[in-house]
């Protein structure tokens, strides 16, 4: 088959898959997870059901993708931020403060689908992949005198993602601000 018609045809399927990601999370959103038929996806994402069932087998496996993709998101959406301008303190503020607003987006989806989405693999690798981000970004950190140097960038890194996990269960934007802020202030070098 002639290029062109291979990227055609791979274009069409990712914008199937695409379409089929968005309106199941939607569903599931509105609805609820046991709500959710494969019939009711095929018929909002405008595809054949024989056609749906060519990418995914049920519902919780089209979530799971969509989580894989959310995550895939935030992950580079967080390494734009540690890669952006200004010094180690200011660039750890803005991965933070990023971190907290995706925690406290994610605890709106209720306990049945967290379950679902949160016992895959690609959530502890995704997990370790931040663990790591942030130990560098905090050794960057201490090296230019912003961060505490008296306990270890993996035991920072940690506390970190620990303390802003509790975003998930703040309401306002101003909260989730002044937990960041609490959490930077137990960074910074003592004295």
């Amino acid at each position: 088959m002639p290029k062109l018609w291979n990227e055609t045809i791979e274009e069409h399927r990712r914008a199937v898959r695409d379409a089929v990601l968005e309106t199941t999370a939607a569903l599931v959103m509105e609805h609820g997870l046991r709500a959710v038929t494969m019939s009711k996806i095929a018929g909002e994402s405008g595809i054949g059901r024989a056609t749906l069932y060519k990418y995914f087998p049920d519902v919780e496996s089209i979530m799971v993708a969509w989580h894989e993709r959310q995550i895939s998101g935030h992950l580079h959406e967080l390494a734009q931020l540690r890669h952006g301008p200004g010094g180690p303190g200011e660039r750890l503020e803005r991965v933070l403060e990023a971190y907290a607003f995706i925690q406290q987006r994610r605890h709106g989806h209720g306990a049945e689908l967290g379950a679902l989405l949160h016992r895959g693999g690609h959530v502890a690798g995704a997990e370790q992949h931040l663990q790591h981000f942030l130990r560098e970004l905090l050794a960057e950190g201490a090296q230019a005198g912003d961060i505490r140097d008296d306990v270890s960038p993996d035991e920072l890194a940690s506390f970190c993602l620990h303390a802003l996990a509790a975003a998930g269960a703040l309401a306002s934007k101003s909260a989730v601000r002044r937990l960041v802020a609490v959490t930077l202030t137990g960074l910074r070098p003592p004295g």
